[in-house]
């Protein structure tokens, strides 16, 4: 999963940055206002960790325009900030939750977890789909209850697909999804294909498959 860190400061944002990617999320950054609103106007994130007071503009200014362009992010504001005002602006605004600075990065990675599990997996951490579970906290996928290997790429697919089953999934969405936002910049998108090919032989015996839109992208559907 994809989580845009947007904070200034830079050892702070590295250390974030490296306990999440121990987290095996996919982790992008923004360390001003700008940089930020361009990356969460373009891209989309399933966790923004939002400072409040940015060079060059507000955290709750760019937490306003993500709800007036209707985007669905979950967001966390971090911040020094420990205001009761501050705090309940940022919620009435759509933050889904409020950690004050300093605290702990277990902490953290603990609140990204239940917030993903509480908007993406109805609270719990599986997601089940005719004969298959994937297990998102142990990384694990089953069909009929014995484990498929997946490598961190497939599983990382795989997730993607089934939290959108039915749901046309172009190649650039998946591409930046996987692989971050600097995706859309490549030429073609044939290393999204080879993933894809790999994963359907080792999905063979699921009751689910993953079609092709020509042309455009791939969908997930039960057999």
């Amino acid at each position: 999963m994809k989580i845009l860190i947007i904070e200034d400061e830079q050892q702070l944002l590295k250390s974030i940055e490296q306990s999440l990617k121990k987290e095996n999320f996919l982790v992008e950054t923004a360390s001003d206002y700008d940089q930020a609103i361009e990356k969460v106007l373009i891209y989309n994130y399933e966790c923004i960790l939002l400072d409040i007071m940015l060079p060059k503009g507000n955290g709750l200014d760019l937490l306003n325009r993500l709800k007036k362009e209707g985007k669905s992010e979950n967001v966390i504001i971090i911040s020094a900030r420990d205001s009761l005002d501050d705090k309940l602006t940022g919620l009435e605004l759509g933050a889904d939750d409020y950690l004050t600075k300093p605290f702990h990065l277990a902490e953290l990675n603990a609140r990204i977890k239940a917030v993903l599990r509480r908007k993406e997996l109805n609270g719990g951490s599986t997601l089940s789909i005719a004969n298959t579970e994937l297990d998102f906290d142990k990384r694990l996928f089953l069909v009929n209850g014995e484990s498929i290997s997946l490598n961190r790429k497939e599983f990382d697919i795989l997730s993607y697909f089934m939290l959108n089953k039915n749901r046309l999934v172009t190649k650039s969405a998946l591409a930046e999804h996987v692989w971050g936002d600097h995706a859309d910049n490549a030429d073609n998108f044939d290393f999204v294909y080879y993933q894809i090919k790999n994963l359907r032989k080792k999905i063979q015996s699921a009751d689910i498959t993953i079609e092709s839109i020509y042309g455009i992208g791939y969908k997930l559907v039960e057999l």
